[in-house]
């Protein structure tokens, strides 16, 4: 089975169409960007091993996926399925109100339907360092000195998160990248550094997206331990 790995133009960068250049040699991808028609055809179940996303929905030109998505989508993570979003993913599908509380850290959009205060994404070099942190995971990741990107900062916490990667800059310290459990008993990976295409495409990122893939790959389709268990 493949990935099924939703992207969208993210402004002309192509972001999600440069990483997917990056791990094409190591998965096998459904790559769609811009085009919601997986979501909208029927169930993801026994389709698909994992679901990336790079994407949020209404942003350029993609359109706002519809309640049939909405339904597949959600029978995904019912089923306590895995998935990877990617930089602002955790706002994917910020105008479904059963999305936005299970993503650990959101990307909160201006007029959020929630009212919570928007995120910001200060511009300048940056250093993505492996938190203090005994999961696993943390060891199969590798810290990053970036080049000047946008820092996705202000997220708010949706619930239990375990940070594996944090950035410490002028205006404090923020989660780079954690895992939280849904509530159905999936696991939820987020990674933010990668705007600019030639961030996206420097081998350490991409390492650290193939060490993430990878460890979703292995919780497999059954659920995982509840939040602080050794699934997550």
């Amino acid at each position: 089975m493949a990935l099924l790995f939703l992207a969208d133009e993210h402004y002309g960068t192509h972001a999600g169409r440069v990483l997917r250049e990056q791990l094409e040699d190591h998965y096998a991808f459904d790559f769609h960007e811009g085009d919601w028609t997986p979501l909208e055809n029927g169930p993801l179940n026994g389709k698909y091993e994992l679901l990336v996303l790079h994407m949020i929905a209404g942003t350029g030109r993609a359109p706002l996926p519809g309640e049939r998505a909405s339904a597949n989508l959600k029978a995904w993570f019912e089923a306590g399925r895995n998935a990877l979003l990617l930089h602002g993913s955790s706002a994917a599908f910020w105008h479904w109100d059963w999305w936005r509380p299970i993503v650990g850290f959101r990307w909160v959009r201006a007029n959020d339907p929630d009212g919570a205060a928007p995120s910001r994404h200060p511009t300048k070099p940056y250093a993505v360092k492996v938190a203090k942190c005994r999961h696993p995971l943390a060891a199969e990741l590798r810290d990053m000195d970036l080049p000047a990107d946008e820092i996705y900062i202000g997220l708010e916490q949706t619930g239990p998160t375990v940070t594996l990667m944090e950035t410490t800059i002028e205006e404090g310290t923020f989660p780079q990248c954690c895992l939280c459990a849904t509530p159905w008993g999936g696991t939820i990976a987020g990674f933010l550094p990668g705007h600019e295409p030639a961030v996206v495409a420097r081998p350490d990122l991409a390492a650290n997206v193939r060490a993430l893939i990878d460890h979703l790959l292995n919780l497999g389709g059954e659920r995982p331990a509840p939040f602080g268990g050794p699934g997550l």
